[in-house]
């Protein structure tokens, strides 16, 4: 099973790092992508990538963070882009709802680092909060050009997720499927699992039973029992098509097949 979105370099895990990452390969979890948000956290997900065999990284600036985002950042990313550990650009996008960089500096970057992942070759790792419309109007200029992407911890609605399908994108579900009346386990119903993978967004959002606690890549097997849930189908088969769509997304080698 693949977690393809956490955050193993949050101070959540300090001093306990390794029995995270044992613990998720005791639950079946045998890969897991660290995500940039920042030029420090994109450095530390590269450092952890090298450190851990099952740990691949993302690189990019949050849109909490656009405003930081400069020529020299940059720079350094594409740098980093370079590692053979690095498998996409992320996360990136619009977040409206917190605001913490303006609306237009959050734009500017998003494009900035969407010409960036052309450059590169990479997958993106789309994050959009209170700005779907927005971020869609952005990609729909890229999408020709990107050799595709995620929008992680999916938002929207099932037609929503449709129109992100269309334009060449997956979509990726997490604890928030486990919560009762979610608008997410309503919309993963009714997406076409071959366009779905399974994340945590460790250390938030922790599934049922797991609710309130610190999450971990180890629980994304929650997330995938709940998602076999609600599409009817047996869980293996949901662990054997998402692991496909994360592999085939990142460009992972097809070390377990399937």
């Amino acid at each position: 099973m693949i977690d393809s979105h956490c955050h193993l370099d949050f101070k959540d895990y300090d001093g306990r790092r390794d029995e995270v990452v044992a613990a998720a390969l005791r639950a079946g979890v045998y890969t897991m992508v660290t995500i940039g948000c920042d030029l420090p956290s994109s450095y530390s997900a590269v450092g952890l990538a090298e450190r851990y065999e099952t740990v691949y990284a993302t690189v990019g600036v949050h849109p909490h963070d656009a405003r930081t985002y400069d020529d020299r950042v940059e720079k350094e990313l594409l740098d980093l882009a370079g590692h053979d550990r690095v498998v996409a650009i992320g996360e990136i996008g619009l977040d409206f709802y917190r605001d913490l960089s303006p609306r237009q500096v959050q734009a500017r970057v998003f494009r900035r680092q969407l010409e960036l992942a052309v450059k590169t070759k990479l997958p993106v790792v789309i994050h959009t909060r209170e700005a779907f419309r927005e971020t869609i109007d952005i990609i729909r200029d890229f999408a020709p050009k990107l050799v595709g992407g995620i929008f992680h911890c999916f938002p929207g609605t099932a037609d929503d997720a449709r129109e992100v399908i269309d334009l060449g994108f997956y979509i990726s579900v997490g604890g928030m499927i486990t919560f009762p009346k979610a608008n997410m386990a309503r919309m993963a119903a009714e997406v076409p699992l071959e366009k779905i993978l399974l994340e945590t967004d460790s250390p938030y959002l922790a599934p049922v039973p797991n609710r309130g606690k610190t999450n971990q890549p180890a629980y994304v097997r929650h997330v995938a029992e709940k998602l076999a849930e609600l599409q009817e189908r047996p869980p293996a088969e949901i662990e054997k098509i998402t692991d496909r769509n994360c592999r085939k997304v990142f460009g992972l080698v097809e070390t377990f097949g399937g």
